[in-house]
């Protein structure tokens, strides 16, 4: 039987923002605030966090351990290593990479992803290349196969430190598909990589209420379209998923 785990990326030394992932959140830390949300997802088998080894993330590691997220660390400065790592000590046959500064992912969008893959029989699908929905949703997902011929074949510094710009690119030969928004919304922030970004994602969570941990991406965008102060358009360039 297939078993699809969701790696979700974070550490501590962020250039940007230190400590971010365990920012408060609508009253608990924002790694546990996402993690609340990707246990939603019915597609996944497993959710599980990977840091590094550096000693400046034992205080990550520690929090989820006292909340019982499993949590894997690897080396620092390579990140795809990492995922390999990762993805063998939980068994994965498909693989979902998520980053920790995307408190507000989707639970549906990451099964509409991961069924993208399935039904398309792709070794990469994503919902990022070309990206049409807000920074801060972005899904990946591919076979643990793709990733050992990553971690193999890829040996410039650029694809250790982006997990899967190699995949991306035309030269590794994988076949990928990709989910479009029905709207695009490519220009809205809804991530946290600076101290405004923090301050936008908690003004959208109180403007939430008790719904934030629930709301979906369609609930958040129609609460951007009630409250146009809250949207952030070009204030940051967007990552795709690259440099976090």
């Amino acid at each position: 039987m297939t078993k699809t785990v969701a790696l979700v990326q974070a550490r501590m030394g962020s250039s940007r923002l230190r400590g971010k992932v365990l920012a408060d959140l609508d009253g608990r830390p924002m790694i546990r605030f996402m993690f609340d949300r990707i246990r939603r997802a019915k597609s996944l088998d497993a959710a599980v966090l990977i840091t590094s080894t550096d000693p400046d993330d034992h205080e990550l590691i520690m929090f989820a351990e006292s909340q019982d997220i499993p949590v894997i660390a690897g080396p620092l400065e390579d990140v795809l290593a990492r995922y390999r790592l990762g993805a063998e000590q939980t068994d994965a046959d498909i693989i979902v990479r998520l980053t920790g500064d995307c408190p507000f992912i989707d639970p549906t969008l990451i099964d509409d992803v991961v069924a993208l893959r399935d039904l398309e029989g792709t070794d990469y699908a994503s919902n990022i290349d070309p990206p049409t929905f807000a920074d801060g949703l972005d899904v990946e997902c591919f076979t643990y196969d793709a990733l050992v011929r990553a971690d193999d074949e890829a040996n410039e510094q650029r694809y250790r430190e982006h997990v899967t710009l190699w995949m991306r690119e035309g030269g590794s030969g994988l076949s990928r598909a990709n989910l479009a928004a029905p709207e695009s919304c490519d220009d809205l922030r809804i991530t946290v990589d600076y101290e405004d970004d923090l301050e936008t994602i908690r003004a959208i969570a109180a403007a939430l209420g008790g719904n934030a941990a629930e709301a979906s991406y369609g609930d958040i965008l129609q609460l951007l379209a009630r409250h146009p102060e809250l949207r952030q358009h070009g204030r940051h360039a967007r990552n795709e998923a690259l440099n976090r």
